[in-house]
């Protein structure tokens, strides 16, 4: 049987960084930044009796620094433009520690699902360590006997959620681009409503989805980063110039906004799928969890522009501020219309990489029931389908900061915030010593936040869609 080529991509920034030659599951395989090689070589199956899996050699191996910038650009997408709409939900001063807190937490959780792949790694002598998805079923599968029989369900549902996640961004991708295009268009004299635009926009989206071989797109990744950092850079010079006094701005927000903050806040730190395949990559792979490794020096960074952006965005328009900076720059100027081109061509170029993901999940099972002839113009069919699902849903909902609070509060929250300490708890409840006191209730609290942050965040971010479109 022939392998199916397959291009691994990152499911925060979209962006393509490797090809690998192997049978799609739909388990794994996203959510990553890796080399342009295959990044395990075959095992014999003398290595694997002998357990000798665990050291694999990576072929492109990467550096401290090569890995450092893969958490910048995996981190670093629409959810940082969104941060001065966060902020604007949670206040100037309360959002700014709530934002360091929150992200000292994310990455703990981060913590947790690598030290728990490793121990599934170590334990089942696998070839390489576990995926996100793969990680949970494997813990749950060879955690407490009344655990096991709901390891497929898990699994499950870690890839519903992923899925979700996904379109989720697809969707805000739409609204995203329509809303520049459109502010871009109405300075010009060329005024039609919003979804107009967004019809005019699903077009060029949809012929881009068609290419089957995202390795076709790859130049067109790197160029949608370069465009990336260039217009966020001109939109924190922007937001930087002629600032208000903080005592102009709400120190803390109305409660009821609170959850929207933090729906919008998860949404933006939710990169929680980056961290296996960036840490399998490395040379020296130690240096990944290290108190000085890539990943905490990397998500400090990666946390400081968050706050920076979202306070400077939220400090210089105030209330005013709109679910993407780039709505906040002064219309007509050439800069404004060249950061919103910008910004608005690099997520174009992204959004076929992000309905990767899901397509890469759900169709390898569908092509087996349903596509036994013409499996490539059901695929594209199939294809077509998800991306007019995602235009019919950002139609539905064309508020841009809401849409952002809703996704991170249905599914990122999920996946940053609840999984990680539950199997965490699962695989020490299987060790002699089991789980101590500490981590009990230190897991319990994460848990709890994600919880109350999915059910009020949910809520609200719904509340809030809904009287919009009644005022």
């Amino acid at each position: 049987m022939k392998c199916k080529e397959k291009v691994e991509i990152s499911a925060i920034s979209g962006s393509t960084v490797s090809f690998t030659t192997e049978g799609s599951n739909g388990s794994e395989g996203y959510g990553v930044f890796q080399s342009k090689d295959n990044i395990l070589p075959p095992k014999t199956q003398l290595e694997l009796e002998n357990g000798k899996a665990s050291e694999y050699q990576v072929t492109h191996p990467t550096s401290y620094m090569d890995t450092m910038l893969h958490i910048f650009r995996g981190n670093i997408g629409s959810g940082l433009l969104a941060m001065g709409d966060a902020f604007k939900n949670g206040g100037i001063i309360f959002a700014t520690f709530m934002t360091a807190i929150l992200g000292v937490i994310c990455v703990h959780s981060q913590h947790l699902l690598l030290n728990c792949s490793e121990e599934m790694h170590r334990q089942l002598k696998r070839e390489k360590p576990p995926g996100f998805a793969e990680t949970v079923y494997l813990v749950f599968l060879h955690g407490p006997i009344r655990l096991r029989p709901i390891a497929p369900s898990m699994k499950l549902l870690v890839n519903a959620f992923l899925c979700t996640t996904q379109l989720g961004f697809c969707c805000v991708y739409i609204v995203f681009i329509a809303n520049n295009v459109k502010m871009i268009c109405d300075f010009y004299g060329v005024e039609v409503d919003l979804s107009i635009h967004m019809i005019i926009v699903v077009i060029p989206v949809l012929l881009a989805c068609m290419v089957r071989n995202l390795k076709y797109l790859t130049p067109f990744s790197t160029i949608a980063n370069i465009m990336m950092a260039i217009g966020v850079s001109v939109v924190v010079y922007e937001a930087s110039r002629d600032l208000p006094p903080i005592s102009d701005r709400d120190y803390i927000a109305n409660w009821q906004q609170l959850p929207l903050y933090f729906g919008t806040a998860v949404y933006a730190f939710e990169g929680i799928g980056l961290v296996l395949p960036l840490k399998n990559e490395m040379r020296r792979p130690e240096q990944f969890q290290k108190p000085l490794g890539v990943l905490n020096v990397g998500m400090v960074f990666v946390g400081s522009i968050f706050i920076v952006v979202g306070f400077l965005g939220y400090l210089k328009w105030g209330d005013n501020v709109m679910g993407s900076l780039t709505l906040n720059l002064q219309a007509g100027l050439t800069s404004s219309n060249v950061v919103q081109s910008l910004i608005a061509l690099a997520i174009m170029f992204t959004y076929p990489l992000q309905l990767y993901v899901p397509v890469d999940i759900t169709w390898p099972a569908l092509r087996k029931r349903f596509a036994n002839t013409s499996p490539v113009a059901k695929e594209l069919g199939y294809r077509a389908m998800l991306v007019l699902l995602t235009f019919i849903l950002a139609e539905s909902i064309p508020h841009l900061g809401l849409f952002i609070s809703l996704v991170g509060a249905v599914s990122s929250t999920a996946l940053a915030l609840i999984f990680p300490p539950l199997i965490e708890m699962v695989v020490a409840s299987q060790k002699p010593e089991g789980a101590s006191c500490f981590m009990i209730i230190k897991d319990c609290i994460i848990i709890l936040m994600g919880v109350f942050i999915f059910i009020t965040g949910t809520y609200e971010s719904v509340a809030s869609i809904i009287r919009a479109f009644q005022g």
